[in-house]
């Protein structure tokens, strides 16, 4: 799916996985579940790309529904994994979230069944991995920047990337609630830290588009965005 120029998603508003792009190859925001990896060819292919243009992937954070196809694609193609150091055990299969879930809706069977679908049951942590620490520009394509976004895990990270004027947040907010449904701006469930996750926010720059793990891209800016998710509304 085409957001905007240099900018795709795969997957949907239950599970997103981004991709930027420029003239040196493609940055890979979130790895999704491991049947991602299948979307993920169709969408290079479509973009006039493959799997050799991509030059990394970064992860917002190590929960299983965002490390999916990240082992594959580093031990079949080499592409190197990016997350935060304090994450880096998580996306490793050790430390576990102790986030709570919630109000529980139908939309938590739809996330569940599209979990499984996708291969959710099946995920292949990672063995190695490249850590930041926050604060940082990567030399990749987009040179996207590391912002520290403690809350949602420790370890949490929100992308910077001027060059397609967008903010990834992973699961620092939502913009659909995985288990009730709920669409819009909003604090994501499963968070270890829910009020230091808020108070994190506020480090987030300027873009027009705020790019959840969870939900729809959200094109009304970062200050809506995060006014939405403190005020509630």
């Amino acid at each position: 799916m085409r957001i905007a120029e240099n900018l795709h998603r795969i997957g949907n508003d239950i599970v997103a996985v981004y991709l930027v792009s420029d003239t040196t190859g493609v940055t890979i925001i979130d790895a999704g579940l491991p049947g991602h990896y299948r979307d993920l060819i169709t969408e290079l292919d479509a973009m006039g790309k493959t799997i050799a243009d991509v030059k990394a992937i970064i992860l917002t954070h190590g929960d299983s529904d965002h490390i999916g196809f990240a082992e594959r694609a580093r031990r079949e193609h080499g592409i190197p994994v990016y997350v935060h150091s304090g994450d880096a055990d998580r996306a490793k299969g050790g430390t576990k979230g102790t986030g709570k879930g919630g109000a529980f809706g139908l939309a938590a069977f739809g996330f569940i069944g599209y979990s499984l679908r996708k291969g959710g049951a099946k995920v292949t942590y990672l063995t190695e991995v490249v850590e930041v620490q926050g604060g940082e520009t990567l030399a990749l394509p987009g040179q996207p920047r590391i912002i520290s976004l403690p809350g949602h895990s420790d370890g949490s990270i929100a992308i910077h990337v001027p060059a397609v004027d967008a903010i990834f947040v992973g699961d620092g907010l939502a913009t659909r609630h995985v288990l009730t449904g709920t669409t819009g701006p909003q604090a994501a469930p499963f968070t270890d830290e829910p009020e230091r996750a808020i108070t994190s926010l506020a480090a987030l720059p300027q873009a027009t588009w705020v790019l959840p793990g969870h939900g729809a891209p959200f094109s009304g800016g970062t200050a809506a965005a995060v006014a939405a998710v403190t005020t509630g509304h």
